[in-house]
């Protein structure tokens, strides 16, 4: 089988990289991901953007990538789409109209119930099978879109979690984000909790940026024990203080307390925070919300994100409560979803 994939983002190619373990080596992945599943028609790296400003300076070139994925799309058997909802909506319009016989499936799909709910119509009617990685999701859907809850993929690659806590924090995580406009923003601020709060500091660098950036973007990090490893590094630390984003549900799911914290684009935020109504950002808040009706774990966001604040929320924090959660939360997911998804890509009508 051939597979036209559309898989932009680093998160969406970890989940990618699940998914094609439960599919083997019969499926063909054609299009965009990451190039060590096959051989991608461009370099995830070139798509990297932050913000809506920033897409709307390449919308010309998303537009042609879009065209060149139609395109590829003849030879294809099925299209699988994952996250990524501003290109990824628009081209399964696209190639619903060109072909309008081969099947699409939508994984990880636009959190449309958060914003632009109009969009949940469009999704129904675009896309033939809806992979939903959040329980409350198809409650948002009408009775007859084909969706279903397919498990949460990060349950696919945290298969360790803690288990008890320890008396003290001794070792806390820094984790400025995987773009380079959040670590510019974060890494000062970090640099001053690590100084008051004397303990051992270990910083998450992503693994896509070279030395030179490290170097622009981090400033002395001297002080921090540096790895690439999120897991592993959140599994042995006591305490996190992490950029909001997919890290934030991996050290929920991981049971280490933790902070959020993000300073996006002073024009970004305004219109996010005027189209996106939503209590929480954090989506292990989101989640706990939906499930128990509680609050995961604190978040602070632009002009909040100060080293005092910072201070003070890890000062009273109840760390207890916060472990009590995360296992409710673990429960709400169930399981992991690539299984499940590679039963939706190979299942023939």
């Amino acid at each position: 089988m051939k597979l036209l994939v559309s898989a932009l983002e680093h998160s969406a190619n970890i989940h990618l990289k699940s998914l094609k373990n439960e599919l083997g080596d019969s499926v063909e992945f054609l299009g965009i991901f990451d190039k060590e599943l096959g051989e991608p028609i461009i370099d995830l790296q070139s798509l990297a953007i932050m913000g809506i400003v920033d897409a709307l300076k390449k919308l010309h070139f998303f537009f042609q990538l879009a065209d060149e994925m139609v395109q590829l799309a003849k030879d294809a058997d099925k299209v699988l789409l994952i996250d990524s909802s501003g290109f990824n909506l628009p081209l399964a319009k696209k190639l619903k109209k060109k072909y309008p016989h081969k099947e699409i499936i939508y994984y990880i799909l636009p959190q449309a119930w958060a914003w632009k709910k109009k969009r949940i119509p469009v999704l129904a009617k675009t896309i033939d099978k809806l992979a939903s990685i959040l329980p409350f999701e198809a409650d948002y859907y009408p009775d007859n879109a084909p969706i279903e809850y397919v498990g949460h993929p990060l349950l696919d690659q945290i298969t360790e979690y803690k288990h008890t806590l320890n008396d003290k924090v001794k070792h806390i995580v820094f984790m400025p984000g995987s773009r380079k406009t959040e670590v510019r923003k974060l890494m000062p601020i970090f640099r001053e909790l690590h100084s008051s709060l004397h303990t051992k500091a270990t910083l998450v660098i992503p693994k896509h940026f070279s030395q030179e950036e490290i170097e622009t973007l981090y400033g002395n990090i001297s002080a921090f024990e540096v790895t690439n490893d999120a897991h592993s590094s959140l599994l042995e630390a006591d305490f996190a203080f992490i950029c909001s984003g997919t890290a934030t549900l991996e050290a929920s799911l991981i049971a280490i307390p933790f902070i959020l914290v993000f300073i996006a684009k002073p024009l970004d935020y305004f219109i996010g925070s005027r189209l996106v109504k939503i209590e929480h950002v954090g989506l292990g808040n989101i989640l706990l919300k939906a499930y128990k009706n509680k609050q995961l774990h604190p978040e602070f966001l632009q002009d909040a994100v100060t080293t005092q604040n910072l201070l003070e929320a890890y000062n009273r924090y109840d760390r207890e409560q916060f472990f009590h959660n995360a296992k409710d939360l673990r429960t709400y997911l169930k399981h992991g979803s690539s299984k499940r998804v590679a039963e939706l890509v190979l299942h023939t009508s």
